[in-house]
């Protein structure tokens, strides 16, 4: 995934988005991982609870029950404080997987705040599109 701007702090923010999916989901070094956030982490997934604690409790979950599952950022967009990622995850090597749209907003290069909608890769569609 490569992307350029000409705002440093909006290429910042984009590199700690993805370096954090590497860390979490890829790599699922969670001790790396904390360093992407901040103090304070709300969250807006109603299945993790806020703060860096409850998105732990969520990766711990994830790498015991899909410890293969890997992601792949398709697009990152930023705008100010907010980072969106479209990302194919795959819980196992092969399958169609999930499409996901997260929005992440950062404060001082730190992830703050988190909203995501996640869907199905169908087996058919009606259009030839694709998800990504």
């Amino acid at each position: 995934m490569t992307s350029t701007s000409n705002d440093p702090k909006l290429e910042s923010n984009k590199r700690t988005v993805l370096a954090f999916y590497e860390a979490a989901f890829n790599a699922k070094d969670f001790a790396a991982t904390r360093e992407f956030f901040g103090t304070r982490y709300t969250q807006h997934n109603p299945e993790i609870a806020d703060g860096f604690e409850g998105l732990l409790a969520r990766l711990t979950g994830l790498k015991e029950g899909f410890p293969k599952l890997r992601v792949e950022v398709q697009r990152i967009v930023a705008e100010g404080d907010y980072v969106v990622a479209h990302v194919h995850g795959m819980r196992e090597p092969g399958e169609r997987g999930l499409a996901i749209m997260d929005i992440f907003r950062l404060d001082d290069g730190k992830l703050v705040e988190h909203w995501d909608v996640i869907q199905p890769v169908p087996e058919q569609a009606v259009n030839a599109n694709g998800m990504f």
